[in-house]
């Protein structure tokens, strides 16, 4: 999901600023605007480029970290903060310090992405930011680690969502995954390209084939390529037929 946020890293470690950047590029969250190796030229960087989010390291020469926090600003509003320090023992300051997030050197993929997507959410709120915020686009494909691989879902492949309990089963051309994304978040994302048939299930669009009705009364979508039907609630009946009329799906009418 590409979070066009503004990201302004803090290290006075080269090779941990290299990692940070080429992290950040592999996930296309936001653009590093620049990078600096101590608290001095932090403040003067975040005077300069106005980031978004500050991911700061805590021990540098000169100025620290938490002194830096307490100092960045913009002509707009304070950065988002996140600490990324080798020392567990600063958590509770740098939380005082209205830091979002505390990663561990080194820092995974996964901690880095869930950190950043919390900062985008809370620019988001942010009645300065949101105007001028790009809003994320929709991946095209869903990572998902089985045993310890990680494994890309081309959306394309994907037919159908089916939200179960507490995780969403993800239905494409070669199986069935678990995945632990909420189906209302699947659907903000996939506007346009899923449309929800009830409480629980979100179908591509572009794999249906057809709407129709039995004796009974219930509605049903049917899926290209697999021999599977999806029963719309009538709740939903009026907004998917909407939807596939324009696509001129058969039965629509």
């Amino acid at each position: 999901m590409p979070l066009n946020m503004k990201i302004l890293i803090v290290d006075d470690e080269p090779l941990a600023c290299t990692r940070l950047r080429a992290l950040i590029e592999e996930l296309a969250i936001g653009k590093v605007v620049a990078e600096a190796s101590n608290g001095k030229e932090a403040i003067m960087a975040a005077r300069l480029h106005q980031p978004d989010v500050v991911l700061l390291d805590v021990r540098m020469p000169g100025i620290n970290g938490m002194e830096v926090a307490e100092q960045l600003t913009t002509p707009y509003q304070k950065p988002i903060i996140i600490f990324v320090t080798a020392y567990g023992e600063y958590a509770l300051e740098a939380f005082e310090q209205q830091a979002i997030d505390y990663l561990l050197k080194p820092v995974r993929k996964e901690r880095l992405e869930q950190a950043l997507i919390k900062a985008y959410r809370i620019l988001q709120t942010s009645p300065i930011v949101a105007a001028n915020l790009p809003k994320p686009m929709a991946r095209t494909h869903i990572s998902i680690y089985i045993r310890g691989e990680l494994r890309l879902i081309p959306v394309s492949q994907i037919y159908y969502f089916l939200a179960n309990q507490k995780y969403v089963i993800l239905h494409w051309k070669q199986g069935e995954i678990l995945v632990s994304e909420a189906l209302k978040d699947l659907e903000q994302e996939f506007a346009g390209q899923f449309i929800r048939l009830h409480r629980s299930i979100l179908v591509a669009t572009v794999h249906i084939s057809s709407l129709y009705k039995t004796n009974s009364g219930a509605s049903y979508i049917k899926l290209r390529e697999i021999d599977k039907s999806l029963e719309v609630s009538r709740r939903h009946l009026a907004t998917v037929r909407k939807v596939l009329k324009d696509m001129r799906i058969p039965g629509s009418s």
